[in-house]
C-alpha cells in the first residue's frame, strides 16, 4: 500500500522542529524530500529511515 507523502510542515512536526529547521535539514543533511510542483513532500518511511541514520553517537 502506498502511503501519503508528508508536507514539510508535517515532517517538521515529526522531527519536533520549526519548519525553517526542516528546510535546513533538507539542504544541509539531505533530508529525503520530493519536489511536487513547487512544494516539497516526504515519504514517511524515508523520514524514519533518515532519523535512524542520523542518530547521535
Amino acid at each position: 500500500m502506498i502511503q501519503k507523502l508528508m508536507t514539510i510542515e508535517e515532517a517538521a512536526h515529526v522531527l519536533n522542529v520549526p519548519t525553517s529547521r526542516a528546510y535546513d535539514c533538507w539542504r544541509q543533511w539531505e533530508l529525503p524530500m520530493y519536489r511536487v510542483g513547487q512544494q516539497l513532500r516526504c515519504d514517511p518511511a524515508g523520514l524514519h529511515q533518515w532519523i535512524n541514520n542520523h542518530r547521535a553517537a
